[in-house]
């Protein structure tokens, strides 16, 4: 069975949203920092800490990680950072 919704690996980084850790003070400029990515398709990628072995025996109801998934965290100031670039629809 296909999945409604498949990842589009031929997709490209094609712009920032929000602001870059440097900005928001959540790096001091080393290479392994959070951030927030538009693809070329419109899809979103998240760059974060990867704490999917942290998280996966604290998730509510309904929600499950699957073999392929990871769940990242990210700081709250960054997501925010992000409102202006993200279109209502």
């Amino acid at each position: 069975m296909s999945r409604p919704w498949e990842a589009d690996t031929t997709a490209e980084l094609r712009r920032r949203l929000g602001k870059s850790a440097l900005e928001l003070g959540n790096t001091t400029g080393s290479p392994s920092c959070p951030d927030i990515w538009e693809l070329s398709n419109g899809d979103i990628a998240v760059i974060g800490r990867d704490l999917t072995h942290v998280y996966a025996d604290r998730l509510p109801s309904g929600v499950s990680i699957g073999e392929d998934e990871r769940l990242v965290v990210i700081p709250r100031n960054m997501i925010v950072a992000t409102k202006s670039d993200i279109p209502d629809a």
